[in-house]
């Protein structure tokens, strides 16, 4: 009897669980979290028509988003150290950031309307990325021009290296600046994906 009981028993472990209910789950862990502020950051990952990207906020806006050449695991570790261990898989706190990307890459968004958090960045390399939106949809300037309208107009190398590193690529624009002899650059996602991003704004 005990036998039939532990087979009976071993069954039910093997029965697969829905995709649903674990969906279900998630979802109810992921409200419970954040209706007990345990939450620091949240993330998702959004496909998209340069490939996935991973989407980090904080409560103060939307903190990171980064290409899958970077590696998410090293990402989230990053975010981890640099900002808070209290990271949660949470799809709803990345909602409206996920619709807009959606809307920019169905060409119906030209500008993103997002609570944003620079606080991976500091100095000049902040102020450079926090002048990017200003670029306009379909538009490029060079890197030289760039720094002229942050007041620095020597500091061309030092624009290269904010756009570089700027931790919030495609909301925030630095796909949009180029070398002074017009050709593309570098780019956190690489050199296609920014000829992507400028052929897809150039279309629309």
């Amino acid at each position: 009897m005990n036998d039939d009981i532990q087979n009976r028993h071993a069954a039910v472990a093997d029965l697969p669980i829905a995709e649903r209910d674990l969906d279900d789950l998630h979802s109810r862990l992921e409200s419970s979290a954040l209706q007990q502020d345990i939450v620091d950051v949240g993330y998702r990952v959004v496909d998209t028509e340069i490939g996935r990207l991973l989407l980090a906020a904080t409560t103060a806006g939307l903190v990171r988003v980064a290409f899958e050449r970077e590696g998410f695991d090293a990402v989230l570790d990053d975010l981890a150290r640099r900002v808070s261990s209290r990271i949660l898989c949470a799809p709803t706190m990345l909602d409206d950031a996920a619709t807009q990307l959606g809307e920019y890459f169905g060409g119906t968004r030209h500008e993103f309307s997002l609570p944003l958090d620079y606080r991976l960045s500091s100095g000049f390399r902040q102020q450079v990325q926090r002048s990017l939106p200003t670029i306009g949809y379909g538009h490029t300037v060079t890197y030289a021009q760039l720094a002229h309208q942050v007041g620095n107009p020597k500091a061309v190398r030092a624009v290269g290296t904010a756009c570089a590193t700027n931790p919030l690529p495609v909301v925030v624009p630095c796909h949009r600046v180029l070398r002074t002899d017009g050709t593309l650059g570098g780019y956190l996602g690489g050199v296609e994906v920014k000829s992507a991003l400028l052929e897809m704004e150039r279309a629309a």
